[in-house]
């Protein structure tokens, strides 16, 4: 294995590890920030961290139409204050253990809106395995009512899975207006600055001034503030440069096997820090949609 291949693994695992952790960074966090203030905060930090690197770069290259601008708005917001706030909110309701497992089926809907708006060609063992995972997908998400009835964790399990629709529209979008004008670390910038600017105005009102949203931050417990530094620092900037960093040294179809492992790290945080439960649907659908991601994604080599 040369070099810059193991280089590229040790830093996909980094952020999956990274990722799998956030999951119940979230959903310890959401017990005192509502979705609302934490992601208000959580995008401020992380445009504080960005714009500074983005200053210093040489390469980036400012919108030359109106048209970039609308986009880059656009696609901005469908990757942070929808897809994360439909997440977060999901999370006020459901287990980080099913969160994780859905939110690790957006590469196969990534996959299947390829083939359908950008006329990405799926293999046939491909398409078996997507079809395996998408039923393995619906089991998970009704698996609290075949359970025990839980209706509210079916909600979170609804918005968790529309939240991953608007991650696929972000990519999609990206990929046919912007991924080839602007780089990366520019177009998660304006993503996170944009997520920001949306929910500011929303928050200040909730809270009633900008004093009051200040204070009604500053007021809450340290580990609290922890975990929001955490999703800014770590899960955001860090992390996204560094998935960025790891894709670009090895093909995108290895790089997309990394984005199902965050499960695996977010489990036993899941079942010994959070106290969650496993149960027999959860497993069975966890399971199907498991072997229908071997199955799509199996390489001979």
């Amino acid at each position: 294995m040369s070099k810059q291949r193991l280089t590229a693994y040790l830093i996909l695992l980094a952020v999956a590890i990274i990722w799998g952790i956030a999951i119940a960074v979230i959903k310890v966090t959401l017990q005192d920030f509502s979705p609302l203030l934490f992601l208000t905060y959580r995008f401020f930090l992380t445009s504080l961290i960005l714009f500074p690197i983005l200053a210093f770069s040489s390469k980036e290259k400012l919108p030359a139409t109106n048209r970039d601008w609308w986009m880059l708005a656009l696609v901005g917001l469908l990757g942070s204050s929808v897809n994360l706030g439909l997440l977060f909110w999901g999370l006020t309701y459901t287990t980080s253990l099913s969160a994780a497992f859905l939110t690790a089926t957006s590469p196969i809907m990534v996959v299947i809106a390829g083939a359908i708006f950008l006329k990405e060609k799926i293999a046939g063992r491909e398409k078996m395995g997507l079809l395996i995972a998408f039923l393995g997908t619906l089991l998970l998400t009704l698996s609290p009512e075949m359970a025990d009835g839980h209706t509210g964790n079916l909600t979170g399990n609804i918005l968790i899975l529309i939240a991953n629709l608007s991650w696929v529209a972000y990519v999609i979008l990206t990929k046919i207006e912007l991924a080839k004008k602007f780089s990366p670390l520019f177009l998660t910038t304006t993503s996170f600055f944009f997520g920001f600017l949306s929910l500011i105005p929303a928050a200040i009102m909730r809270e009633g001034s900008l004093a009051g949203l200040i204070t009604t931050i500053s007021e809450q417990p340290f580990t609290a503030h922890l975990g929001v530094w955490y999703m800014a620092a770590l899960s955001g900037a860090l992390a996204y440069w560094l998935y960025q960093e790891g894709q670009k040294r090895i093909e995108a179809s290895e790089a997309a096997l990394f984005s199902y492992l965050p499960p695996l790290f977010t489990a036993p945080l899941a079942l010994f820090w959070l106290g969650e439960q496993i149960t027999l649907p959860f497993l069975i659908g966890a399971l199907v949609i498991a072997t229908g991601v071997a199955i799509a994604e199996y390489r001979k080599k």
